[in-house]
């Protein structure tokens, strides 16, 4: 049943409405009266989507619309289950990041907080108007705002480094952003239609095999590239000179969730399982997928600074999204779905221990933070604890997403899916495990560098707050995996509806 309401374009505005207040009033209003405009907006902005989802999951379908910009074409929101699912985790984070970003950022003495706590909400705001888009230009218009927005946050330091990877991200994700819209424009131009539809609205057999294929990836590289797909991966990295907020906020929240977004959007609701598989598209997706997972988790382990090797961790376990996506089946669009949700309360978890460390004790090499755990316990068991949660150990919200991914490749028969899958959770554990056996080793505690952090120690608690609460739904959405929003509920009737009850197992 379709609602006509507002609740979808007020999830938008809320957080666009605090970026302009922040904004406009600038540094003349004080610390504390910032952080609570942003505080209340995130407030808001959760309420409004977590009032949508016991009717979503009853079938009704809310929505706004906002204006018409051409004939047959109309900006407009609309919630399904695939987009709550995005948009239930990204208002969640935002509550949790936002008290944490206080803490960073006061405790670190971080200088253009006002252009922070403003460029954070824009990219909230585009990232609920990415999940909630109805079709493919409302998409386009969200996805790139969330681009421009978050360049002055990578960009945050306004020193060389940062500049370069804030024109580095911007060359990535903007050259791409264009081929992904001459790819709408000529989808348009073919069919007619941008409008979502739950098993794609792209006919098998309605022009040939090859120039499907040349669509498909036109139109994928624009979720390749801020999902890290290699050889598309080239930026994340680099962002990471950001501070540590920011990382989660790619990493887990916003950009490389909306990149693999973007990818199930294409894939399931334009192509569909059908014609993505009919065109050879999902095939030669699957497999870039499966590089990138293998290929990352490598380089991972060369990483002595913590957060590089977060970054490369995030290259590979994104690309497990689009490997359960590109598999076809109701089981492994249901892990793809259920792994936005666990990775990104895992690695933000990871990112804000990262980041607590490094204000706390001012180190960032992970060779330098042996016996961490005398000096920071609590941090250092919640990074052990999300590290076995993103390695897939039983009974943890990784577990669950990764276990419908290799079901679903098990059900395709893909055996090279199956071999991958298997080696990644291996990997995972050889490149997260070692930083924790630092962290707890016999050894003398790291010492503090020459840091304006270290008068903070006293008082992280703002730091560790959203830490321990991570960690805790990480381990309850492991044990209960609907529970409170019911979004493992979401993401299986988001699979169903792509391929059909019971599923569309396509081997070839």
């Amino acid at each position: 049943m379709m609602i006509f309401s507002l609740r979808p374009a007020a999830a938008v505005a809320a957080p666009l409405i605090a970026a302009l207040i922040i904004l406009f009033f600038g540094n003349r209003i004080k610390p504390n009266i910032r952080e609570s405009i942003t505080m209340i907006a995130s407030a808001i902005m959760a309420a409004i989507v977590f009032s949508m989802v016991p009717g979503v999951l009853k079938g009704e379908i809310y929505v706004s619309e906002l204006w018409q910009i051409v004939d047959g074409i109309t900006l407009t929101l609309k919630t399904d289950s695939a987009g709550m699912v995005f948009a239930c985790v990204a208002s969640a984070l935002w509550i949790l990041t936002s008290i944490y970003s206080i803490g960073y950022m006061r405790g670190h003495h971080e200088k253009n907080q006002t252009g922070y706590f403003s460029a954070f909400a824009v990219c909230i705001a585009s990232a609920i108007g990415i999940s909630l888009a109805s079709n493919l230009i409302t998409f386009f218009i969200f996805y790139e705002m969330l681009t421009v927005a978050t360049y002055p946050l990578v960009a945050h330091y306004r020193n060389d480094k940062a500049k370069f990877s804030g024109r580095k991200y911007l060359a990535y994700t903007l050259i791409s952003g264009q081929i992904f819209f001459a790819a709408i424009v000529w989808v348009y131009v073919k069919y007619g239609t941008l409008d979502f539809k739950a098993g794609g609205f792209i006919e098998a057999g309605s022009m040939s095999s090859g120039l499907m294929c040349i669509m498909f990836f036109m139109m994928i590289v624009g979720g390749a590239v801020k999902a890290g797909v290699m050889p598309l991966h080239g930026w994340l990295p680099s962002a990471m000179v950001a501070p540590t907020p920011v990382s989660a906020l790619l990493h887990a929240v916003a950009v490389v969730k909306a990149g693999a977004f973007c990818v199930l959007r294409v894939v399931c609701y334009v192509f569909g399982p059908e014609s993505a598989a009919w065109c050879g598209g999902a095939v030669i997706l699957s497999w870039f997928a499966a590089f990138t997972i293998i290929i990352s988790s490598f380089i991972a382990m060369r990483q002595d600074n913590l957060k590089a090797r977060l970054a490369f961790s995030t290259v590979g376990q994104l690309s497990y999204i689009v490997l359960g996506i590109s598999l076809l089946s109701v089981y492994s669009i249901t892990g793809a779905l259920f792994h936005i949700v666990a990775h990104a309360f895992l690695k933000i978890t990871l990112f804000m221990c990262a980041g607590a460390i490094f204000v706390i004790t001012g180190l960032s090499e992970i060779s330098t933070m042996k016996g961490l755990a005398k000096k920071m316990p609590i941090t250092s068991v919640c990074f052990a604890i999300s590290s076995l949660g993103l390695a897939g150990l039983p009974l943890m919200a990784g577990f669950i997403s990764k276990f419908n991914i290799l079901e679903g490749a098990m059900a395709v028969n893909k055996i090279f899916a199956i071999v991958v899958l298997i080696a990644a959770a291996l990997l995972a554990i050889s490149y997260l495990m070692p930083v924790v056996k630092v962290f707890f080793c016999k050894q003398e505690e790291p010492c503090e560098k020459d840091s304006p952090s270290a008068k903070y120690s006293k008082t992280s608690i703002a730091m560790v707050a959203p830490i321990v609460c991570t960690v805790i739904i990480s381990l309850i959405l492991g044990f209960v995996p609907d529970a409170g929003p019911h979004l493992y509920d979401m993401a299986q009737t988001a699979a169903e509806s792509i391929t059909g009850e019971g599923g569309i197992y396509l081997a070839e």
